[in-house]
């Protein structure tokens, strides 16, 4: 029997929502009526949507009955002493604002941790995490180590950040002039790839004996805790829960997109060691999110939330879940010899457009291109993750090259079986013989600022 066989499915189907396939001529209207963006779709016209897995997991039946008892009290709200309890459980860190996302929790943390011209160094950061790191007038600076730039050269942990480069910076610039370490798990915008056990205790001595505080940023924490019990030696007797203790340890706090592990639809958390900088961001809550005992959240998403974090630590089904991601990488490199990112990342398989489409030039998206094609052959939605969701250098309005031009196959918690990555893997392969040699890409009709992937507009070179 094979792995895919053997592996335990941990949930049957109870309620199911209904897809539709729009034929081929309307959806190449809908996507040219879109100015050529993913984004600018609606959800209706969508057969399979692999845009993201934030809040579109399905929720478990132990979910839906906790949310009956969500406390919509504004002050004092006895759902939110639920999930509270909860997180200091799992983590063992002790302060708790609640937001309504993850990048609300980076706007609250950064408007008090970061000061102009200082610098965040850490592993990749993604899009909205720079924003709110430059909008506070910081700087980030990728210190993610160099195997990371490769996607098909295997390392366990690519994830992980270059300690003697973060050394170095913290040489260059000092101590002072560094507002916070911050390590993404896993780490999203280089392929979903984990950060080792060795390499989080790592710098965190370094940052602690500089007195640089480190934070993650720990939306996918218990899919980074399973690759750790995976690949890392000394790991795999320990449990998930005993893992994600250890990992937390090493931080002074985390920012979260509960709408990922935690398989909530909406919420965030922002949870901290240190009482006078709780204190202090206290204010940016309740001015941004709302009062400090629910922060943008209903109870009932509370109440998910919390139930959430108990389902997501449990190996079987973390075992399906990464299971079921590294199953859909293998298809396409079996039907069509698609070029991913190895090892397969926790949340997402990711294609290396640089390969996929040789022929089309860095200033024209390929990675943007191959989602309009993608969901012109197939009805699927995917996203860029590469030169044009990287954007330009707020200092000198350049292009920004990242090491990766990627294209992201970003798979839901418990929604999709393998028939419909089957049907995935059809389509990619059908685009790669029939467009794979194309010489252009996509120009930009609007260049939308800030984060430019959501709303800009796009038309064929």
């Amino acid at each position: 029997m094979s792995e895919r066989t053997r592996r335990v499915i941990p949930f049957k189907a109870k309620v199911i929502e209904p897809i539709f396939l729009p034929p081929r001529d309307k959806r190449e209207e809908l996507i040219t009526k879109a100015g050529l963006n993913v984004f600018r779709l609606e959800s209706s016209d969508v057969y399979i949507d692999l845009l993201t897995d934030s809040g579109t997991g399905a929720i478990s039946i132990n979910q839906q009955s906790q949310m009956m008892l969500g406390d919509e009290s504004y002050a004092g709200s006895r759902s939110f002493r639920k999930l509270e309890k909860q997180v200091r459980e799992i983590f063992d860190l002790p302060l708790i604002l609640p937001v309504h996302q993850g990048r609300a929790a980076e706007r609250v943390l950064n408007s008090a941790m970061v000061k102009p011209h200082q610098l965040v160094p850490g592993n990749t950061h993604f899009d909205t995490t720079k924003e709110h790191i430059e909008y506070a007038r910081g700087r980030c600076v990728d210190v993610t180590i160099e195997e990371s730039s490769s996607s098909n050269l295997y390392h366990p942990f690519k994830g992980n950040l270059d300690v003697g480069k973060l050394a170095d910076v913290v040489e260059k610039y000092g101590p002072k002039a560094i507002a916070y370490v911050l390590i993404t798990i896993t780490c999203n915008s280089g392929g979903g790839q984990p950060v080792s056990m060795a390499n989080i205790k790592a710098v965190s001595e370094l940052c602690r004996s500089q007195n640089i505080p480190i934070y993650f940023d720990a939306a996918r924490f218990a899919e980074n805790a399973y690759f750790i019990k995976a690949r890392e030696d000394g790991f795999q007797d320990k449990s998930i829960r005993e893992i994600v203790l250890e990992m937390f340890q090493y931080a002074d706090g985390f920012t979260m997109s509960s709408k990922k592990d935690a398989i909530s639809p909406m919420g965030g958390l922002l949870v901290l060691r240190d009482k006078e900088l709780y204190e202090q961001l206290k204010p940016f809550t309740i001015l941004f999110e709302g009062y400090i005992t629910y922060g943008g959240m209903s109870g009932l998403m509370m109440e998910s939330l919390a139930q959430g974090l108990q389902e997501v630590v449990d190996y079987t089904y973390l075992n399906y879940r990464i299971g079921q991601v590294a199953d859909l990488g293998q298809m396409l490199k079996e039907k069509a010899d698609i070029p991913i990112v190895e090892p397969v990342g926790g949340h997402a398989v990711f294609i290396d457009c640089r390969k996929f489409f040789p022929r089309v030039p860095e200033d024209q998206y390929p990675s943007q291109l191959l989602c309009v094609e993608i969901y012109k052959e197939g009805g699927i939605r995917v996203v860029e993750i590469g030169s044009c969701l990287a954007g330009r250098n707020p200092d000198t309005g350049e292009n920004i090259r990242p090491n990766l031009d990627l294209c992201r196959l970003t798979v839901p918690r418990r929604v999709y079986t393998l028939e419909h990555f089957q049907y995935v893997s059809d389509v990619i392969a059908a685009v790669k013989k029939k467009h794979g040699q194309v010489d252009r890409g996509l120009k930009f009709e609007y260049e939308s600022p800030g984060i430019r992937i959501f709303d800009s507009t796009f038309s064929y070179v």
